[in-house]
C-alpha cells in the first residue's frame, strides 16, 4: 500500500481543526516502573471470530514485574504502543504504514472507540498487531473507586472478549503514566497480568508536528522502548514513516509487546 498521501494528511487535518478527531491521553510525563528484563475478530458489532490461540502467541518471559515500562535492552527491537481511538481514516493510514515498513504494533484500544468502530479489531488483529485494554471510556481512572476503575476495566474487557475471543494481555490506564495500587488491583481482579507502561513518550498527542514527533523518538529510542503514541493525530502519521526508517537505519526492529518480551 502506498503511504499516506499530502492532500490525504490535509484534509484529515482539516477535520482535526474543526474538532472532529478525538484528542488522546492528556498525561505528560515519563512512567516510574522500573523496565522489566527476561529470567491477542468480528468485522461488525456481535462478531464472534477468535483471535490467535494462546498458545500461538509469543510466550512471555519468565520472572517479569507486574509493571512493565520497557523490554530487554540487549534485544534490537522496540514496540511502538499506539492509544487506541479517533478517526478511523487515520489508524487504517497509520496500519498502512507499518505494513510498507513490516512493523508490528501494540494497540491500546479504548473500549467505547471499539463499540463505535467494532471492524478496527479484526483490521488491527489481521495486520499481525496486538490488542490491549486501555479501559472503556478513557477517563482519569486514577481519581476513581475501586469499583469505577474496575468497571472501566472490566467492560472493555469484556468487550474485547466479544469482538476476538481474548481480552488481550495488556492493560493500560488512562491518563495515567502508571498505575496506582488502588487501579493495580482492579487490573488483577479483572484478569491482567500486567500493566504496560512505556519509557518514551512521544508527546504526539500534543500535535507538535511530524517533525518533532520523529526528533522526540528517535533522540531517546533504543533497545527495549516501549513508546507510547496515539491513533486521531495526523501528525503522528506523517511521523511514522521517518520513525520506522531511523528504527531500521539502527538495526532495531518494531514488534508487539508480547514478542519484545518474549
Amino acid at each position: 500500500m502506498t503511504p499516506f498521501d499530502r492532500r490525504g494528511l490535509l484534509r484529515l487535518a482539516a477535520l482535526g481543526a474543526a474538532g472532529t478527531l478525538t484528542s488522546a491521553c492528556a498525561a505528560a510525563g515519563a512512567p516510574t516502573p522500573a523496565t522489566a528484563t527476561p529470567s491477542a475478530a468480528g468485522s461488525a458489532a456481535g462478531g464472534s471470530a477468535p483471535a490467535p490461540a494462546a498458545d500461538a502467541l509469543p510466550r512471555l518471559a519468565s520472572g517479569l514485574p507486574f509493571e512493565i515500562a520497557g523490554g530487554p535492552r540487549t534485544r534490537a527491537a522496540v514496540a511502538l504502543t499506539f492509544h487506541g481511538q479517533g478517526d478511523p481514516r487515520i489508524a487504517e493510514a497509520l496500519l498502512a504504514e507499518a505494513a510498507r515498513a513490516d512493523a508490528r504494533l501494540t494497540v491500546m484500544a479504548v473500549g467505547s472507540w471499539l463499540d463505535e468502530q467494532p471492524a478496527m479489531a479484526s483490521r488491527i488483529l489481521d495486520g499481525g498487531h496486538e490488542l490491549g485494554n486501555h479501559t472503556q471510556n478513557h477517563r482519569a481512572i486514577s481519581t476513581m473507586s475501586a469499583d469505577r476503575a474496575y468497571q472501566e476495566i472490566a467492560r472493555c474487557a469484556q468487550r474485547l472478549k466479544q469482538l476476538t475471543g481474548s481480552q488481550g494481555r495488556w492493560f493500560r490506564p488512562s491518563q495515567a503514566a502508571d498505575c496506582t495500587p488502588t487501579v493495580a488491583a482492579q487490573a488483577r481482579r479483572a484478569g491482567y497480568a500486567h500493566c504496560l507502561g512505556y519509557d518514551l513518550d512521544s508527546l504526539d498527542y500534543t500535535d507538535p508536528g511530524a517533525e518533532a514527533v520523529t526528533r522526540t523518538v528517535l533522540a531517546a529510542v533504543r533497545p527495549g522502548s516501549v513508546v507510547s503514541m496515539h491513533f486521531g493525530h495526523t501528525g503522528t502519521v506523517a511521523a511514522l514513516p521517518a520513525i520506522l526508517d531511523g528504527l531500521h537505519r539502527r538495526g532495531l526492529r518494531a514488534v508487539t509487546t508480547s514478542e519484545l518480551l518474549s
